[in-house]
């Protein structure tokens, strides 16, 4: 990985939405923690449906290549679709495209998006070990005793939405390291709320695999598991969690874990991306 990327710009891409300011967290987090390492002429943060929007970003960048990293959980209708083809990736109803793009003194390079890399899987994995140590509860099980879920949104709109979710258990349970392994939606079937029938053991742990800590992992996600709405948003209130670990619900004791795109090794991903459209 001997790569210079003196001479180049990394522009971090995220969704963004106008309704919840901790869904920009994790694009201003990594994009910090990328800045620090002094690897790029640049590092910028840009999104999709809030300031400072991508279009704007890029036009502002002089460097002669300029990588664009999407922080997005899969290869869906947003990263692949929408967002290639307004930057000029990708002609309208074109099948296959370049993620390379030349424009006057520039190459844009678009990459991969960090959710769909196979370090992914270390980062679950990472997400679930440290909730565990962190709040060990009665008498810390070992993840033999435990059942693994993987929280996704799921949509109708893309099939793509499940791909990589359904990946990442099918490549944890090869590792067999839990009881059970098994993904469960927002939005499609099995849906989050049915874990507690799929769970075979007493002991079970929650990683949303979503970018941040929005509204669908810190209020959907816990009122599916169980807590009531009410108690949801008192804490939200207060700024306190809105799970606490683990908790007793029916018959089983539920650790629940941060956003894997908040995990501190996601710069490393982002990264891989960077050097792979470089390579």
């Amino acid at each position: 990985m001997g790569q210079d990327f003196s001479d180049a710009a990394l522009v971090l891409l995220g969704h963004g939405t106008a309704l919840n300011p901790n869904s920009a967290a994790p694009v201003y987090q990594h994009a910090a923690e990328l800045r620090r390492r002094r690897m790029f002429a640049e590092v910028r943060e840009a999104f999709w449906k809030q300031d400072p929007r991508v279009t704007q970003v890029l036009s502002q960048l002089t460097a002669s290549r300029v990588f664009i990293v999407p922080l997005f959980i899969s290869e869906g209708y947003f990263s692949e679709e929408v967002i290639p083809r307004e930057l000029g990736f990708r002609g309208q109803g074109q099948d296959s495209w370049s993620r390379a793009l030349r424009r006057s003194r520039q190459t844009l390079y678009y990459c991969k998006p960090v959710g769909t890399h196979d370090r992914m899987t270390d980062v679950l994995l990472s997400r679930a070990r440290e909730i565990v140590d962190k709040f060990p509860g009665p008498g810390p099980p070992t993840p033999g005793e435990m059942t693994l879920f993987i929280a996704g949104h799921g949509t109708e709109q893309n099939e793509n939405s499940r791909t990589a979710i359904e990946r990442q258990v099918l490549l944890i349970r090869e590792r067999h390291l839990y009881a059970a392994v098994h993904a469960v939606y927002l939005e499609e079937e099995p849906r989050i709320g049915h874990c507690y029938e799929l769970a075979q053991t007493r002991n079970m742990i929650v990683v949303p695999f979503f970018i941040s800590d929005g509204l669908h992992t810190q209020e959907d996600i816990p009122v599916l598991l169980g807590e009531p709405e009410s108690t949801v948003r008192e804490q939200l209130k207060r700024g306190q969690p809105t799970w606490r670990n683990p908790t007793e619900r029916l018959g089983k004791l539920v650790w629940y874990t941060p956003s894997v795109g908040t995990a501190p090794q996601v710069a490393d991903v982002i990264l891989e991306r960077v050097h792979e459209a470089a390579g």
